[in-house]
This record gives structure tokens, C-alpha cells and sequence, in this order.
């Protein structure tokens, strides 16, 4: 038998990493637990609810079906996708006030720290999405897609997080270390928000300050009202926990704004539904990347027309693009979509200034941008 290379990770590095997520005695239990959970069925199956069903969650609307991962994996090494630029990726990255950031608590901001991880701060409240500031999306340290840029902010350089928001427990939006660095920040941890089932993962880890979501559940807290929506997506840690738990987006509501966070998401009617029931947000955080091959992805995930798309069903009054430029885990170049997204605003004869892409760190202050009057959308054919 050939001796491995030595650029492969050596059995006794592994065996080192005392505190590394992935041990025997922590996965085996786990997987032990989730094989039990799905011979036993979903604790959460209620047949009043039409996402709920007995052997876990599902999509309420119909859409396409999800193809085949292999295939589309075998396509994207057989093509040599995605094809980067010669050079390789450039991004600006600005270098936020970070001093500022902990000092505000009047101004209504939004900083873009990478990928879907976003700090809003409103009312004096410090809330943080789907906080991922790891160098891979992985449960391991070795594999799996690794950041192009790293987060615009440390989390030590972060102001104290009152508020985090989990939209499902997929690796590049659910970071196990970037939930315990905020469990022990100094002054307290944050409190958790997130959708059914994952209670029980932070519990795990022993993170107490968590508040367990269904779709179109609200929670008050700190001045703001938190309501989980739904999106259109699935949820997996591992190959045996599918759907096992839910995912969603958010609505935050203050006084002085209403801020909805997608998650991921396909396109579907839900935005409307979000909009009917709960108003049009002032800010929609929306996914532009991700999307290619359609085909595949089309289902899980929003594209740059349907983003647009989807801002004129929530009749946002401004879209913030995210969900690009930090991994690249599908098939187009991850620097294409804010190119395909002003695509999009031309042909619906929307002015690029109501969506905006921020540059990585880039922080922005809301209060001149939302006083300016809105004209009305007009409606674009999603692609």
C-alpha cells in the first residue's frame, strides 16, 4: 500500500486537536442520536401546520425538484467550474470604524462583515446574522470551502451583540466556533434566535439564551419584535438529520424600522406572504450568490433577477445584497453576482441605488438613505 502524501493531515495532528468539532466521542453519540431521532419521527409533526409532517420539515409551495448532487458535482469538475479570473479574485475590503461600531447607540447602521453575516444596529439594539467568521464552512478545520475574504471584523472587535439570528444550521450560516466566541463575550452572551429543533444543538454546547422559532412565531425583546418567516430552502448538519430541523428568514421591527433577513432561499410566493402579513420591510437583506447551475440550485436558492424579483413582491423600499463574494460554493464565479444583479435593476427600470451592495466591511448609515422618497417598483419577470 502507497504511503500517503505528506501534505495529507497526519492521523496524530488530528488526534491532537483536543478541542476539534469533529472526535469520536462527540460525532458518535450525535449521529447515534439522529439515527434514533428518524426511526422514531419528528417530534415536531403537527398536521395543522403544513410545513410539519412526520418525518420532519418541508417547503409549503411548490417548486422544482432538487437534481441530483452527484450529477451536479460531476458536471462542475468535468466543465472546471467555477472558472476564476486569471488573476485570481480581487475584492475591496474596507476596514470598519470599529471603535464607532461599539460606541453608536442612536444611529440606525448596517455593516456587511462577509458572506450572510450582517450587523444591524437600530435603537441602541446590536443584532448579528448568521454570524460565520471561520476560515472554512466545514465541520472540519482540513476541508471544505474555505473564504476568499476574511470577515471585515473579528469577533473581538465586535460592540456586545445583543441579538443573534440563526436562519438554519447549514455550515456557512450556523459557525460552531463563531456561536461559542458569542456565548462568551464579555458582559454576557447574546440571545439566540432560532428555528425549531436547534434549541437542542446549542444546548450541546451548552448555550442557554436561546429562543426556539416556528414560521410566523414573534418574540419581544429589548424594544424590537422578532418574527421568524418562512423561506424556501432545507436544513442538514450531517447526511442523516435532512430536514430534521427548520429554516427561515426574519422580520425585525423597531419603532424606527422594519429590517427583513432572507437567510437562503428559492424563490417562491412567501415573499408576498411576509409582505401581506407583516407590511413591507424598509430593508430586505436578500441572497444574490449561489445560484448557478440553475438547474440544481434553483430550488434552494435565489439568483440576481429573482432577488430583484423578490424585492418588488416584500415592496421593500431598499434591498441589501449578501450571500456573495466570500465562498465560492457553486458554480459561477463568486464575483459575478453584483454584475447579474445590475443586470436585473436595468431591465425592471429599477435605479441601482435601492439595492445596495455593499463592499466587504463597507458600513452604511440608514437614516439618510430611508428618508429619501421611494417611487413605487415596477414588476420584473423572474429568470
Amino acid at each position: 500500500m502507497r504511503t500517503p502524501p505528506r501534505s495529507w493531515p497526519p492521523c496524530s495532528r488530528l488526534r491532537r486537536r483536543a478541542s476539534e468539532r469533529v472526535t469520536a466521542r462527540k460525532v458518535l453519540p450525535v449521529l447515534l442520536g439522529l439515527a434514533l431521532q428518524a426511526c422514531q419521527g419528528s417530534p415536531y409533526d403537527d398536521p395543522a401546520k403544513a410545513h410539519h409532517t412526520p418525518e420532519g420539515f418541508r417547503n409549503i409551495y411548490p417548486h422544482p425538484p432538487r437534481g441530483s448532487f452527484f450529477a451536479w458535482r460531476w458536471q462542475r469538475w468535468r466543465d472546471g467550474l467555477p472558472a476564476r479570473p486569471k488573476e485570481g479574485y480581487r475584492f475591496e475590503v474596507m476596514t470598519p470604524d470599529a471603535a464607532w461600531l461599539r460606541a453608536n447607540r442612536s444611529e440606525t447602521a448596517i455593516t456587511w462583515i462577509g458572506h450572510a453575516t450582517l450587523l444591524l444596529q437600530v435603537g441602541g439594539i446590536n443584532v448579528l446574522t448568521d454570524p460565520q467568521f471561520s476560515r472554512r464552512a466545514s465541520p472540519f478545520s482540513w476541508i471544505g470551502p474555505q473564504r476568499v475574504v476574511p470577515p471585515a471584523l473579528s469577533l473581538g472587535q465586535l460592540p456586545h451583540i445583543d441579538v443573534v439570528l440563526i436562519s438554519h444550521n447549514h455550515y456557512d450560516h450556523l459557525d460552531l466556533a463563531s456561536v461559542r466566541g458569542l456565548a462568551a463575550q464579555p458582559g454576557g452572551p447574546p440571545r439566540f434566535f432560532v428555528p425549531l429543533g436547534l434549541k437542542r444543538w446549542f444546548a450541546r454546547e451548552g448555550i442557554e439564551t436561546v429562543t426556539e422559532q416556528d414560521w410566523w412565531d414573534h418574540a419581544d425583546l429589548l424594544g424590537l419584535r422578532i418574527h421568524q418567516v418562512p423561506a424556501q430552502h432545507f436544513s442538514s448538519r450531517t447526511p442523516w438529520d435532512r430536514n430534521a430541523t427548520l429554516w427561515g428568514g426574519f422580520v425585525v421591527e423597531h419603532p424606527s424600522l422594519r429590517f427583513y433577513f432572507a437567510g437562503d432561499t428559492g424563490y417562491s410566493p412567501h415573499f408576498a406572504e411576509i409582505r401581506a402579513r407583516l407590511g413591507p420591510p424598509d430593508i430586505a437583506a436578500l441572497p444574490i450568490g449561489a445560484y448557478e447551475p440553475r438547474w440544481f440550485m434553483r430550488a434552494m436558492h435565489i439568483n440576481p433577477a429573482e432577488a430583484v424579483q423578490a424585492m418588488q413582491d416584500l415592496r421593500a423600499r431598499l434591498g441589501l445584497a449578501m450571500h456573495w463574494g466570500t465562498f465560492e460554493l457553486t458554480d459561477e464565479a463568486i464575483d459575478e453576482p453584483p454584475r447579474a444583479l445590475a443586470r436585473a435593476l436595468g431591465e425592471a427600470g429599477i435605479m441601482p441605488e435601492r439595492f445596495l451592495v455593499l463592499k466587504h466591511g463597507e458600513m452604511r448609515r440608514m437614516a439618510p438613505l430611508l428618508a429619501e422618497p421611494q417611487p413605487p417598483p415596477a414588476r420584473a419577470q423572474a429568470r
